[in-house]
């Protein structure tokens, strides 16, 4: 279960202070999928970066498994991510001098997996990706589609118990981003993996177990 109490995030600029989150809670259920939805600027990113990690918010927790994430040490937190948790980001941000194979070994190699155990886990992904033979390609020489598979199974390699994607779809054609979502999602399912998935697309929407409307950086209340 992910816990989310009173969360509030702001950012300062050129233009001023602009409140991204305030007061956000709620609660995620353990091996769901859940999309968080709103229009751009409403704080559905900040929202996923809280959650993972990668923002700290100025007020409030955030309890993931059982751990209070923000109050880890630096070091901790760094831990916490590359074990527990899994991103899938708008345009894929693989590493692209690396091939496809490494770069979805990245994130097992991090982990301490041994080398024929790499290599096992990589070949299944690459398989069950439609990507078999492209073990030795460069991100650039993959479609749109194809570079957010591998992304999706970079993300999910290691078997976090969450997994973060944000606007995995802006990029693609509604067809090819729903297959991916579906995909995404049977692979979390499968791995007994919540998901949780930030976008404005109903279709998407629609595919989750949950869904969690944001407007303006606060949660939107449900109808009765």
């Amino acid at each position: 279960m992910i816990q989310i109490e009173g969360i509030s995030k702001e950012y300062r600029s050129g233009r001023g202070r602009v409140l991204a989150l305030s007061d956000v809670s709620f609660t995620i259920e353990k091996n769901s999928t859940v999309a968080v939805f709103g229009k751009s600027g409403s704080g559905k990113t900040t929202l996923l970066y809280c959650i993972g990690g990668l923002e700290r918010p100025e007020n409030g927790v955030v309890t993931c498994f059982g751990v209070n994430i923000h109050s880890l040490s630096e070091k901790a937190l760094c831990l916490f991510q590359r074990e527990n948790v899994g991103f899938v980001f708008q345009h894929g941000n693989l590493f692209n001098y690396l091939t496809v194979f490494e770069n979805i070994a990245f994130s097992l190699e991090l982990n301490g997996f041994e080398k024929k155990d790499v290599v096992n886990r990589v070949s299944e992904l690459l398989e069950n990706i439609g990507l078999a033979d492209a073990g030795a390609a460069l991100p650039y020489e993959l479609s749109g589609g194809e570079v957010q598979r591998v992304a999706v199974a970079r993300a999910i390699a290691h078997s976090p118990q969450v997994l973060l994607a944000d606007e995995p779809t802006a990029s693609l054609d509604s067809d090819t981003g729903k297959n991916l979502v579906q995909f995404m999602f049977n692979m979390g399912r499968d791995q007994g993996c919540t998901i949780i998935i930030a976008t404005h697309d109903p279709d998407i929407i629609n595919l989750a177990d949950a869904r969690q409307p944001i407007q303006d950086g606060k949660i939107v209340k449900k109808d009765k």
